[in-house]
């Protein structure tokens, strides 16, 4: 229905991602509001890799600025005080995966692997404590 045969598929089928998301981010928890952050951040992630390794620019640019724009929430979002050694260490992680994101050429993959790796075990432990 949402194929890209479809002349109106891949713009019809955004739209009912951002409407899935909007109603989920209603009702949502301060805590359910970063699981979905996070588990928005994981999907802009796969699908840079797949425009990237698809050799997508034009499709890879606004996925890795959805990525950094999610990582830079997440780290602005930190309670500094309150969060002691746990927000200081999740600042670090955050920074690092913006700064893999944005590496350059051959090992642009690997950096984003690396990224989509480490993210995914704060977003488990997130998503572990429930």
């Amino acid at each position: 229905m949402f194929g890209a045969s479809s002349r109106y598929g891949a713009a019809t089928a955004a739209r009912y991602r951002t409407v899935d998301v909007n109603a989920r981010v209603e009702g949502a928890s301060p805590h359910q509001l970063i699981v979905i952050l996070f588990e928005e951040l994981m999907k802009a992630l796969d699908s840079l890799r797949a425009a990237e390794a698809a050799g997508d620019r034009g499709r890879a640019a606004p996925l890795q600025s959805r990525a950094l724009s999610i990582l830079h929430g997440l780290e602005t979002g930190l309670d500094m005080d309150k969060g002691g050694e746990i927000a200081v260490s999740l600042a670090k992680i955050y920074r690092e995966a913006r700064r893999l994101v944005t590496i350059p050429g051959a090992g642009r993959d690997t950096a984003l692997e690396q990224a989509r790796a480490m993210l995914a075990d704060v977003a488990g432990a997130w998503s572990a404590i429930g």
